[in-house]
């Protein structure tokens, strides 16, 4: 499937990660979905109810981000998944950016990238 809707640098501010001071602190998370979706019906009817609510998926990414803290990137990552494979999306990628991360050496970006599909983990 080739349409997508994608949706870039969802921001919030999160308490993941291994240690105390991730927990205690906190940093920003940043996050990337591509959801696979058939646009054809909506783009005719020009009805939001014949394609997926971005906003909606938007906003239950932000909720994670904020929410219940994770250890690891990684779960937070397999989360949004999750909720992104809403009616309607066939296959969702996701990337978890976490672009302050303790790292002891000079680094650009630490990131997660996974890939489901509808019906299977």
């Amino acid at each position: 499937m080739a349409d997508q809707i994608v949706i870039t640098g969802i921001r919030g501010f999160g308490f993941h990660g291994v240690l105390a001071s991730e927990r205690a602190e906190g940093q920003e998370f940043v996050v990337d979905v591509a959801l696979a979706v058939e646009i054809a019906k909506a783009a005719t009817s020009d009805d939001l109810a014949d394609t997926v609510d971005y906003a909606s998926v938007a906003s239950a990414v932000h909720a994670l981000i904020v929410g219940e803290p994770f250890d690891l990137i990684e779960t937070l990552a397999e989360r949004i998944a999750g909720a992104c494979l809403v009616p309607g999306v066939a296959r969702v990628e996701v990337v978890v950016h976490k672009p302050h991360a303790p790292i002891p050496v000079p680094f650009d970006d630490v990131a997660i990238r996974v890939e489901r599909h509808a019906g299977r983990a």
